[in-house]
């Protein structure tokens, strides 16, 4: 559906970046942490809405699809700071699920009133599913589009977070950004399985961080453009699976199995054949 039809005129994406900043400065304390949690994932959805325009640039992608584009990265994340304020955390196991409580703040808010149906549908259904282990059976391909778009943007920015963040010493470590989980040795064994499967690490088999720093490393196995692909190499992000090395206990065989890990660089064949 085009935007030309007499159903609804689309909003221009500066108003509805005036909303999405009005509404997370509604959040701001005087509270340092508090702020400095609420003010971490403002910057990460619009650096999101950086990563999908230039995952759209090289796909070629303009006009409407990247108005689009650019809007459900805006708000794929806005259910996180009602998460916060109510909970303070972000983990979704102890509160919510943040991508439904976004789809709920959008919907209550009338965020996208001014879009078409089918707009608002496809927006709404990729900020439902940019946080899931994998996306549904049955999405048509016009939402598949966009929803591996939103989650190759999501994967991006996290990854170079995480990246400097593993790189920093200890003390200066927010431990917001590794689920509170414990820095202990090793690896979970259904972690491992997850690897050996080709699948993404589920959220429930994190047991210490060396289990969430393989959890990202699994997101290759979910990587859908070759912009994205590019820049998870020039951002470094193997590093992040390298440091587990000193810790994990990965067999070799896991990696044996999958040669697509290989293939895409992201160092985890060097782990598992330096591991006993």
């Amino acid at each position: 559906m085009k935007w030309t039809s007499m159903e609804a005129t689309p909003p221009r994406f500066e108003t509805l970046q005036t909303w999405f900043r009005d509404h997370t400065q509604s959040f701001l304390s005087t509270v340092s942490e508090h702020d400095r949690n609420i003010v971490l994932k403002i910057e990460h959805s619009e650096r999101v809405v950086a990563e999908i325009e230039s995952i759209c640039s090289s796909l070629g992608v303009k006009g409407e699809d990247l108005h689009l584009a650019k809007t459900m990265a805006l708000f794929h994340d806005i259910g996180r700071f009602e998460q916060y304020a109510r909970y303070e955390t972000y983990v979704d196991r102890d509160s919510v699920n943040h991508a439904d409580l976004s789809v709920t703040v959008l919907r209550r808010e009338g965020v996208l009133k001014d879009f078409g149906p089918d707009e608002a549908e496809l927006i709404l259904r990729a900020i439902a599913c940019h946080n899931r282990a994998a996306l549904p059976e049955g999405e048509s391909p016009r939402h598949l589009f966009f929803e591996r778009l939103l989650r190759d943007a999501d994967k991006l920015d996290i990854l170079r977070v995480t990246t400097r963040y593993y790189e920093s010493p200890e003390s200066q470590r927010d431990r917001i950004l590794d689920l509170d989980l414990p820095n202990s040795a090793g690896v979970s064994r259904d972690t491992c399985r997850d690897i050996e499967a080709g699948r993404i690490v589920r959220l429930e088999h994190l047991h210490n961080i060396n289990d969430f720093k393989l959890l990202q490393a699994s997101w290759i196995f979910d990587v859908n453009f070759p912009r994205t692909l590019a820049q998870i190499r020039d951002a470094g992000a193997s590093r992040v699976a390298m440091e587990v090395s000193s810790h994990a206990l990965i067999q070799k065989p896991i990696l044996d199995s999958n040669p697509m890990l290989l293939k895409t660089g992201m160092g985890m064949v060097p782990i598992c054949a330096r591991l006993p």
